[in-house]
């Protein structure tokens, strides 16, 4: 009989093979439009390169340590291997959610009526992308150091002590203080981005509901029900969704791990896998609507500029 390890070790294997093919493969279209086709390249194509360049390597070094675990291989990765592979899960999986919040922004400010007194937003905003990413990154750098300081290789699997561990990593000491001050600051830039990525997202929803009941005068019935803004209130609120059922439900669930006294190996691999779903199926969202893919036939892209 198989045991739990090896089909959680096969989960893991498909979904970093497939989401990292995806996000490589939408990175490589706009860094071939940037360089080959320039007149091609949307604003929009920075931010969504940027957000697949943050969701591969987060695929990678949160899915091949947990198969390697996972196939019950002990490989010692030593304290630096340990910091530096932590590090940079933390890393990229927030500036996934900044960029997407980003993005999301950014759309909205597109899409405003040229009435609207924000409108004057839309000539401007690109100026702002990339100090925007360059803050993201800057930002989740300082915030993650604690990472570097007080994370150290795992080398004894049957300690049960309070704090933060996995199969090949472990907080050094447990620091009620210092954990509830690093806890806080990641709640609260979580809290600041899903609430913009929302608001944003509820904005663009509302414009283009405006519009579908505004198209239903000149449009029949039929013809409305499949109008490309009516498809893409649905891409928009597909990826929200997505994005705040996974994040949060990944949270509570670092949290509950991290406090709890008992080690939870199956809830363990449960939430590595469960974090890595929206890098992979968010890669697989945009190509479905990006229609410079030649060998696919997707409907209208909806995130351009």
């Amino acid at each position: 009989m198989i045991s739990s390890d090896i089909i959680w070790g096969i989960f893991f294997i498909f979904q970093t093979c497939i989401g990292f093919m995806g996000n490589s493969l939408l990175f490589t279209l706009y860094m071939y439009t940037c360089l080959i086709f320039p007149h091609k390249k949307k604003p929009v194509d920075m931010i969504l390169a940027h957000l697949t360049l943050a969701n591969a390597p987060t695929l990678i070094f949160r899915g091949i340590p947990n198969i390697i675990t996972s196939f019950g291989i002990r490989v010692e990765m030593g304290d630096t291997g340990c910091k530096t592979v932590l590090y940079i899960q933390r890393v990229t999986r927030s500036i996934s959610l900044c960029t997407t919040a980003l993005q999301s922004t950014f759309q909205a400010v597109t899409i405003t009526p040229s009435s609207h007194k924000w409108a004057w937003l839309k000539y401007r905003i690109p100026a702002f992308i990339q100090p925007s990413l360059l803050f993201f990154w800057m930002i989740n750098m300082a915030i993650y150091s604690v990472v570097l300081l007080r994370t150290v290789a795992n080398r004894n699997i049957t300690d049960d002590r309070l704090g933060y561990q996995i199969a090949y990593c472990k907080s050094s000491a447990h620091d009620g203080q210092i954990s509830s001050i690093f806890l806080s600051t990641v709640f609260l830039r979580d809290l600041s981005f899903l609430s913009l990525m929302t608001c944003s997202s509820i904005y663009m929803v509302n414009i283009l509901y405006r519009h579908h009941r505004a198209a239903q005068n000149v449009r029949s019935t039929i013809q409305s029900s499949r109008s490309p803004e009516n498809k893409a209130t649905h891409v928009i609120l597909i990826l929200v969704s997505c994005f705040v059922f996974f994040y949060w439900t990944n949270t509570f669930l670092t949290v509950y791990l991290v406090y709890t006294s008992k080690k939870k190996e199956q809830l363990e691999k449960f939430n590595n896998f469960f974090s890595s779903c929206y890098p992979t199926i968010c890669s697989f969202f945009l190509i479905k609507n990006e229609n410079r893919i030649n060998f696919m036939k997707p409907p209208k892209r909806f995130f351009s500029s």
